[in-house]
């Protein structure tokens, strides 16, 4: 997928009209139907099938949708297993670019990602007591960059309780195994299910307080697919399966260099140290001429977040890169407005550019992760921040540090809100 993009300056960009809030509209069946048929053909191909547990306590809905989010192909299974029924995306507002009366058609509710959005809250209400319809939404925000359950907001219960409706889970299986988000967009061979399960009803929600709500939906997003991927024994044996897989493994245990790792064929490499390994077909990490420090993904990626969390300590964490730099300021275009460079450091973010015309600061404590992608709209991997009025789309020319952002992101907004590492 690609987005439109137009190459204007940043003066230009600034004095356009900021997006314009919109009710969501009734979804269109019509739509609805052809983008089903639409993304069927990708799920014809991984023989999806969906299971459904506690459903009929859902009631004839309009529900309240949770999902987890590993890849495109989570929209595919959402309109196949909402057949028939009315239901509501809530989007990030850059899916609307070049297309906003289409999305909006679909039932669309753009926010921004990692952006405090006040309205979101009524939007959705508005779509499900008005509109009569169910509302689907990625409470994780961004894509898993590792397989495992990344961040949702805190005190989601708290929505869920305002909003009065059942609560509806949908969790895939197989999805990121099949297409990992640092793998180029390369698929794979895998199977692809998913379970659809009653969380809670309306009573329930009204019976149940915050903290337990929050609870059960910890537990529902505490999600390992290299685990599951092992544990049901899903081979793997695309010759492409290591594409990229520096992009989250970025820092050598061996040596301790980080942006030197290649991800390439079956084989992860540092460029510095020359340690070895292979991802065999099962996703299991082999040393081939080290002894392997980690043989489980996510542990490595876990423990590149030890490393920031002693970096943040000691005053030493610290990202500063060139980027080129696009801003989102309607649904028109992506608009390019040239370079510069983003800091990332203890206090936060800067980003300067344009030849001194742009200049923004966010604290640690504006957002509780960091929008961070890989491949984004195929041009580039991306760290994006900003407001409502305004996001900003840096594209980093060196180093792969968009993993490294987010963790940093992540960690240095538990320690603005007094939390330790292990809290979320």
């Amino acid at each position: 997928m690609k987005i439109k993009t137009k190459n204007l300056s940043y003066e230009e960009v600034m004095k356009l009209p900021s997006w314009e809030h919109k009710k969501p509209k009734k979804p269109s069946a019509l739509l609805a139907g052809i983008a089903r048929i639409g993304l069927g053909g990708e799920l014809k191909k991984v023989h999806f099938s969906c299971e459904k547990i506690d459903m009929e306590k859902a009631g004839d809905g309009p529900w309240m949708i949770l999902m987890n989010h590993c890849s495109f192909t989570d929209l595919a299974i959402a309109f196949e297993v909402m057949k028939g029924r009315p239901f509501s995306i809530v989007c990030t507002s850059d899916a609307l670019v070049g297309k906003e009366g289409l999305m909006r058609s679909l039932g669309c509710i753009p926010t921004r990602k990692f952006v405090s959005d006040v309205s979101l809250i009524s939007d959705m209400d508005y779509a499900l007591s008005t509109n009569k319809a169910s509302v689907l939404m990625y409470p994780e925000a961004g894509y898993s960059l590792d397989g495992t359950g990344t961040r949702i907001p805190r005190r989601l219960g708290v929505l869920l309780k305002k909003l009065k409706h059942p609560v509806v889970m949908i969790t895939t299986y197989g999805a990121f195994t099949r297409d990992p988000l640092y793998n180029n967009l390369q698929k794979r061979d895998v199977t692809v299910t998913c379970t659809m399960q009653c969380l809670f009803t309306p009573e329930e929600l009204a019976n149940t307080k915050v903290r337990q709500i929050d609870e059960v939906l910890d537990k529902a997003f505490s999600l390992d697919y290299f685990k599951w991927q092992q544990d049901n024994r899903i081979e793997i044996d695309e010759p492409f399966r290591a594409d990229g897989l520096n992009r989250i493994l970025y820092k050598c245990p061996h040596c301790m260099t980080e942006g030197k790792t290649e991800g390439k064929g079956i084989s992860l490499v540092c460029r510095e140290c020359g340690a070895t390994y292979e991802l065999d077909t099962l996703g299991r990490l082999k040393g081939i001429n080290v002894t392997p420090r980690f043989t489980h993904v996510p542990d490595w990626f876990a423990w590149e977040r030890e490393q920031i969390n002693e970096e943040i300590s000691n005053g030493t964490y610290k990202i500063d890169v060139p980027c080129d730099i696009a801003i989102l300021k309607d649904s028109k275009a992506l608009y390019m407005v040239g370079e510069g460079r983003l800091h990332h450091d203890n206090n936060g973010f800067v980003l300067d550019g344009c030849d001194g015309k742009l200049h923004y600061e966010q604290q640690p404590e504006a957002s509780y992760s960091v929008n961070s992608d890989y491949f984004w709209y195929e041009i580039g991997d991306i760290v994006s921040i900003g407001t409502n009025d305004c996001l900003y789309f840096c594209f980093p020319k060196e180093g792969d540090i968009v993993a490294k952002v987010r963790l940093a992101g992540e960690e240095l907004y538990k320690l603005s809100k007094g939390k330790t590492s292990s809290e979320k």
